[in-house]
C-alpha cells in the first residue's frame, strides 16, 4: 500500500516545479508553505492544471496562491452571510414553535409536536434526543442557558436554538409537521419541500466553511428547484437540466437571493465582484470564464441583482 512521507519545504518546492510551476522567490515561497500548508495551498491546483495533470506553461505560485486567498476571502463573505441567515431561521422556527407548543422544553419536545408519519418515527425520537443531549451539555456551559436553568429550571426554545447547529435545525424543520413546515415556509415566500432543500444546501456550505475546506468550486448531491432566477437569467440548458445555479456556489447566490433583505444581499455581491476582481488581476494565467465556470456563476451573474 502506497503511503505519504513527510517532504520538506525544498521537496515540497521541487514536486511544484516537476508539475511545471515556476516558482519566483524560494524564499518566500518556503515561507508561505510552511505557515499555510503545502496540502491546503496544492488542493487549489486544479483550476490551473492542463489535461495532462500539469501546470498550465507559466504559472507561478503567485497565482496558484491567489487561488487559495481567493477562496478564503470567498468563504468568509460567504459564511457571514450563512450566519445571518442561520440567525434568521433559528428565530422563526423557535417563535413558532413556542407560539404553538410552548416554551418549556417538556412542552415543545414532545413527540407529538412532530411529523407522525410511521417513517418518520424513529427520525422524530433521533432529533428530539439530540436537542434534550444539547441542553444536558449546554445546560450549565453556555451563558445564556445557564441563566434559564439556574433562575427558570428549563431552556426555552429560543434560547435553546442558540447552542442548536445548522444541522440539526435542518433535522428539526424536516420532522415539523406539515403545517408547521407551511407556516414557517410562507415567512420566505417558499413552499415547505423548496425550503427543506435550501436549508440542506446552507447547512452543507456552513460546514465547509467552519471547517476551511474549499468552496468556491464545490458542488453538493441536492439540487434546488427550478426558480425565476434561472430563466431570468437565461442559464443554459444541458438535458434539459440548468448547467448553472443547481448545486453550486451560484444556488446559494440564489438562496441568499431570496432569504436576505435586499440591503445584505446587494452588500453580499459587491462584496463578491471585488474578491472576483482581485482574483482576475492576481491570476492572469487563465480567463474570467474560468473562475465563474468553476463556481457555477453565468457571465451574467450580476444581473440577479
Amino acid at each position: 500500500m502506497n503511503k505519504k512521507e513527510f517532504r520538506t519545504l525544498d521537496e515540497q518546492i521541487d514536486i511544484l516545479r516537476n508539475k511545471g510551476l515556476t516558482i519566483n522567490n524560494e524564499e518566500q515561497t518556503k515561507e508561505v508553505l510552511l505557515k499555510e500548508n503545502y496540502f491546503f495551498i496544492n488542493g487549489y491546483r486544479n483550476i490551473l492544471y492542463t489535461k495532462d495533470r500539469k501546470f498550465i506553461k507559466g504559472t507561478t505560485f503567485e497565482e496558484l496562491y491567489s487561488v487559495f486567498l481567493f477562496d478564503r476571502t470567498f468563504r468568509n463573505i460567504l459564511f457571514k452571510n450563512l450566519l445571518i441567515i442561520e440567525n434568521n431561521i433559528k428565530s422563526v422556527i423557535s417563535y413558532q414553535l413556542s407560539k404553538k407548543y410552548g416554551y418549556k422544553e417538556a412542552d415543545y419536545l414532545k413527540p407529538s409536536n412532530f411529523n407522525q408519519n410511521f417513517i418518520d418515527s424513529r427520525r422524530v425520537i433521533d432529533v428530539i434526543n439530540k436537542m434534550k443531549r444539547q441542553i444536558r451539555v449546554n445546560g450549565d456551559k453556555h451563558t445564556a442557558t445557564l441563566h434559564y436553568m439556574s433562575k427558570y429550571g428549563y431552556v426555552p426554545l429560543w434560547i435553546l436554538v442558540k447552542v442548536l447547529s445548522f444541522g440539526l435545525i435542518n433535522e428539526l424543520y424536516g420532522i415539523l409537521k406539515e403545517e408547521d413546515k407551511k407556516e414557517i415556509a410562507d415567512i420566505y415566500n417558499l413552499d415547505p419541500e423548496t425550503l427543506k432543500v435550501y436549508l440542506s444546501l446552507l447547512a452543507n456550505y456552513r460546514n465547509l466553511c467552519a471547517h476551511e475546506d474549499i468552496v468556491y468550486e464545490h458542488r453538493t448531491q441536492v439540487s434546488i428547484p427550478d426558480t425565476k432566477y434561472h430563466s431570468d437569467l437565461k442559464i443554459p440548458k444541458v438535458d434539459n437540466e440548468y448547467i448553472y445555479g443547481k448545486n453550486d456556489i451560484f444556488a446559494i447566490v440564489i438562496i441568499f437571493k431570496v432569504m436576505l433583505s435586499n440591503t445584505k444581499f446587494s452588500d453580499f455581491m459587491g462584496e463578491v465582484n471585488r474578491a472576483i476582481k482581485v482574483f482576475d488581476k492576481n491570476v492572469g494565467i487563465i480567463e474570467n470564464n474560468v473562475l465563474l465556470e468553476r463556481m457555477g456563476f453565468p457571465s451574467n451573474y450580476e444581473e440577479i441583482l
